[in-house]
């Protein structure tokens, strides 16, 4: 009898042990990964947001006050250095330069009639009939027109010059991004010139202008990685480099922040179609396990 109670026991634990382990089994038990301990970079990552501009920005301006008679060109033209991108109405600037012809004209023929009248004077004195201060008289009048000739001439260079300022041409090849004035609207160019056009060189070539937080700014350095994306393409990881971080901090309510400027050369489409879009940008620090 005691021997069928030590199989019944010996039954009844083997039974629990086969119900512990299947519920063990069953109960999703933690598993363990395991790798090999190995060196490599510790990435510390700085956040800002910014603004992508052209390389090269040039805003096109008039020097000249007037009335805007004619545009050659509009958003999205492709310009070239030289090119002619708006006319001011010359009409009184065509005005002014024939009438500075007329001044310089009349000081030219009062020019040779003072030649003249120094050359009968000085004759005159050297035989004795007159006299040393007619003679000063007449070299005073012929120097006060040959200065009076240069003064009109110098008025008729700057009535040039506005008359081809008259002209807007493009200084440098590139694209228009922006376009500040109609046809038939006046400019006036009084203490700054206005701005008519602004023509990006290379859309090509983007840089991203942000501010980076003083508590972040020490780690920034020049020639750094940057990735960053922007809100038309919000699945693209886009990448550049630091190229200047500048000193001057700027303050904005209590808070400290410093200049980066961040190059992208990869010549994508949407910096074109996108050429003021704010940024994200990240800035990757390796920082080497010792």
């Amino acid at each position: 009898m005691k021997r069928f109670y030590s199989w019944l026991a010996i039954i009844g634990g083997l039974l629990f042990i086969a119900f512990v382990v299947r519920e063990c089994r069953n109960s999703g038990a933690a598993t363990y990964q395991t790798a090999t301990v190995t060196r490599g970079p510790i990435t510390q990552a700085v956040t800002a947001t910014g603004t992508l501009n052209p390389v090269v920005n040039v805003q096109v301006g008039s020097q000249v006050s007037g009335n805007i008679s004619k545009l050659f060109a509009d958003f999205n033209s492709q310009v070239k250095a030289g090119q002619v991108v708006a006319q001011i109405d010359p009409a009184l600037f065509q005005a002014t330069v024939t009438q500075t012809e007329g001044d310089l004209a009349n000081a030219q023929a009062a020019l040779e009639l003072a030649k003249v009248n120094a050359t009968r004077t000085e004759q005159l004195f050297k035989q004795k009939i007159s006299s040393q201060q007619d003679l000063d008289q007449a070299m005073a009048n012929l120097h006060q027109a040959e200065a009076n000739v240069k003064i009109k001439q110098g008025a008729l260079d700057k009535a040039k010059a506005d008359l081809d300022h008259c002209t807007i041409t493009s200084p440098i090849d590139g694209v228009v991004i922006s376009r500040s004035v109609d046809v038939g609207q006046t400019v006036a160019a009084s203490l700054q010139a206005p701005v008519i056009f602004q023509i990006a060189n290379d859309l090509t070539k983007m840089q991203i202008d942000s501010n980076v937080a003083e508590a972040d700014v020490g780690v920034v350095q020049v020639g750094q990685d940057v990735d960053f994306t922007v809100d038309a393409f919000p699945t693209q990881t886009f990448h550049g480099k630091v190229v200047q971080v500048r000193n001057a901090p700027i303050t904005v309510q209590n808070v400290v922040t410093y200049d980066t400027t961040r190059r992208c050369v990869t010549g994508l489409l949407m910096q074109v179609r996108h050429p003021r879009r704010t940024q994200l940008a990240r800035v990757d620090r390796d920082l080497r396990a010792r």
